[in-house]
């Protein structure tokens, strides 16, 4: 009985010899290896071009993923391709891979086209694309693309990523819309890692799910372009979302792992700040554990933003480089953590956080009360309540009573600003006397001070009785008290009869006791409605 040969080509395919070695490859699951004895010609990207010798028709390359030939015995098929050129257009919209698929160091004539395709898991590393076509791209396990150039954008919309999704070093330019990686609704099951990826244009992630972490480490997103060079309102992160420094280790031959970077940076290593050239928006994003802006660079024209409208997250740390131009945008937002330093926030003009809530603050550095009053200050142009009132409800969250004492002062002085003419004086005259009630002891020292001074008077300057008969005995000090005591009667001022000057400085008196104890009142008001 004749064996069938159903491992070999079908009629009329007509291999070459690059071809026939990829196709028995494929069955026993080998790599088809092409480069050449000299690296510089070994590189996708570069200039030189790659003949016959190391060329496979896409089409080829689709029949065996589609439709392939039976493994080799005891072997697994897959296809594993490295140095090799692939002419023509690869299309695999809608089809079911099963095979395993790694191509390294490979040059595509055409855009690759893969929407609705179902992959076990894909890799394309340090590869040369002119596009990637991947919406509603679905896989059971990874899609790494570290190390690639792609020319004209990646399109990744709606795509299901079983496990990661690998972009590490990755080279990508925009595509005819100005987009680089259009990803919206993208679902990532475990960690999405773009670390020192090159994007130029705009990387868009709009409602994506990532099912563990986003890092964007020592990443360089730029779009002179448009309006933001990172989009992704609605985002959801289950763990943290990095925007930070990358260290890079100085490996021999000058090259670095394509699969990540060490997160520790050890001696000899390089870091790689994150930059970002144009504006992010990450509005109403939800991040489990945290957001890390340590060492970040923004680059901003003066209508762009670093938004962070609305966003949920236990911890944010902004601890990068202070943006000259821009603004970053907190309003709505709600953290329990704040991990920031004073050199890192924009000045006035450049912040803006109305109903930003925080619990606690943790600064890194030196950052004392009076800075962040400036802080508060740069946020709000025009005086509102609620940053002053935030900020002195986590100062005392931590037990720093007197600096939330001192924040609420600053609150009302600014407050003082937007009143009119009336209403500055009572105000400037409130905070002389008790300091608007956040130093009650102010009023005790008036209050010595204007009895003294009355007791020294009236001492040298006595007032007639009215009936001496029924006169108690005069006391000095006890006249002025009260005198200066409103409300409260001491049994003293009723009996006597001042004239001249000495009536005029029991009334002066009475007056400033009365604007005491009406200071005194408002403030303790002020006090009650705090509490």
């Amino acid at each position: 009985m004749t064996e069938p040969h159903d491992g070999d080509p079908p009629p009329g395919l007509d291999l070459t010899t690059a071809e026939w070695g990829m196709w028995q490859a494929f069955r026993n699951g080998s790599t088809h290896d092409l480069r050449t004895a000299h690296p510089q010609r070994n590189d996708p990207s570069g200039p030189y071009a790659w003949g016959p010798e190391r060329s496979v028709r896409a089409r080829v390359v689709a029949l065996l993923l589609l439709d392939g030939p039976t493994p080799q015995p005891g072997r697994v098929a897959a296809l594993k391709l490295n140095g090799v050129h692939i002419t023509g257009q690869l299309d695999l919209a809608g089809g079911t891979i099963e095979p395993y698929v790694e191509m390294k160091n490979c040059r595509f004539e055409q855009e690759v086209l893969l929407p609705e395709t179902s992959f076990t898991t894909l890799r394309l590393v340090g590869c040369a694309l002119p596009r990637l076509e991947g919406a509603r791209l679905r896989t059971e396990g990874d899609l790494h693309l570290p190390r690639c150039v792609v020319e004209h954008g990646i399109r990744l919309t709606d795509a299901h990523i079983g496990t990661d999704l690998l972009l590490n070093q990755l080279v990508v330019r925009r595509d005819r819309r100005g987009l680089s990686i259009s990803a919206d609704g993208l679902t990532v099951g475990q960690d999405l890692q773009a670390e020192m990826i090159e994007s130029h244009g705009e990387l868009r992630l709009r409602g994506a799910q990532i099912g563990v972490s986003l890092s964007l480490r020592g990443a360089q997103l730029r779009n002179p372009y448009g309006r933001h060079a990172l989009n992704a309102p609605q985002l959801t992160v289950e763990r943290s979302l990095y925007l930070t420094a990358a260290g890079v280790a100085n490996y021999s031959g000058g090259a670095t792992p394509p699969y990540g970077t060490s997160n520790t940076p050890t001696r000899g290593t390089r870091i790689q700040r994150f930059e970002c050239e144009g504006g992010i928006r990450l509005d109403d994003g939800r991040f489990g554990d945290a957001v890390d802006f340590d060492q970040a660079r923004f680059v901003m024209e003066n209508d762009q933003e670093l938004s962070l409208r609305r966003i949920q997250t236990p911890e944010l740390r902004f601890v990068g480089e202070r943006p000259q131009r821009g603004r970053v945008i907190l309003s709505g937002a709600r953290v329990v953590n704040l991990v920031d330093k004073s050199v890192s926030w924009p000045g006035p003009g450049g912040l803006a956080m109305a109903g930003f809530s925080y619990e606690c603050l943790i600064p890194v550095g030196h950052f004392p009360l009076s800075r962040r009053l400036e802080w508060v200050a740069a946020a709000t142009p025009e005086f509102s309540r609620g940053p002053y009132e935030m900020l002195a409800q986590a100062m005392r969250s931590s037990g720093e009573d007197s600096e939330a004492r001192e924040v609420l002062l600053a609150k009302e002085r600014r407050r003082r600003e937007t009143l009119p003419l009336a209403g500055k004086l009572w105000g400037y005259l409130q905070d002389w006397t008790v300091a608007y009630g956040y130093r009650p002891g102010r009023a005790a020292v008036w209050m010595a001070v204007l009895w003294a001074i009355g007791s020294v008077f009236f001492a040298h300057n006595r007032p007639e009785a009215i009936k001496p008969a029924e006169s108690p005995h005069w006391n000095a000090s006890l006249y002025t008290l009260d005198l200066l005591l409103p409300v409260i009667d001491l049994g003293q001022d009723g009996y006597w009869k001042p004239d001249g000057a000495v009536q005029w400085a029991a009334i002066v008196t009475i007056m400033l006791g009365w604007v005491l104890a009406t200071t005194v009142a408002a403030g303790a008001s002020r006090l009650l409605r705090r509490q």
